[in-house]
């Protein structure tokens, strides 16, 4: 299957739509990779908690804050270095057993002080049945609803 890959850099605090929607819904995604990596390496004292999500987040608050138990979260990572020796610390979860049809959202908290992080995502794209475009279709709503 064709794989998509989309990469950026957010602020602290920041969000971004990753726009994935088509009018019939046939087509799904899955997350095969994530990873991300400071903006200065070595440089700053930073600790960094990229997520991704099914539904927007706009409570800023809960940007840093890894619930696995959220049905709506993806995927997660973590990068935490420091300025005396560069040794970070790379952790990466994503879920690739969920399919979506949607727009998915990534959002980024620095732990420690308020510096961007670049990302790297890698989606896999499947066709989808019409039963499995109903029920990612229908999670995604009532994922929505419960926000």
């Amino acid at each position: 299957m064709p794989v998509k890959s989309f990469r950026g850099k957010l602020a602290d605090l920041g969000k971004e739509t990753i726009h994935l929607h088509t009018n019939t819904g046939t087509t799904g995604y899955r997350i095969k990779k994530l990873e991300i990596m400071s903006a200065q390496p070595g440089v700053l004292d930073e600790s960094h908690v990229v997520q991704i999500f099914t539904v927007d987040k706009t409570d800023t608050s809960l940007y840093d804050n890894i619930d696995f138990s959220d049905p709506t979260l993806l995927g997660a990572a973590f990068l935490q270095q420091d300025d005396q020796n560069y040794n970070p610390g790379f952790e990466s979860i994503s879920f690739d057993n969920k399919t979506f049809n949607q727009d998915i959202f990534v959002t980024h908290a620095d732990v420690k002080s308020t510096q961007p992080i670049n990302y790297h995502i890698e989606l896999e794209q499947v066709t989808l049945s019409l039963d499995e475009n109903t029920v990612a279709t229908l999670k995604d709503i009532r994922n929505t609803l419960q926000q």
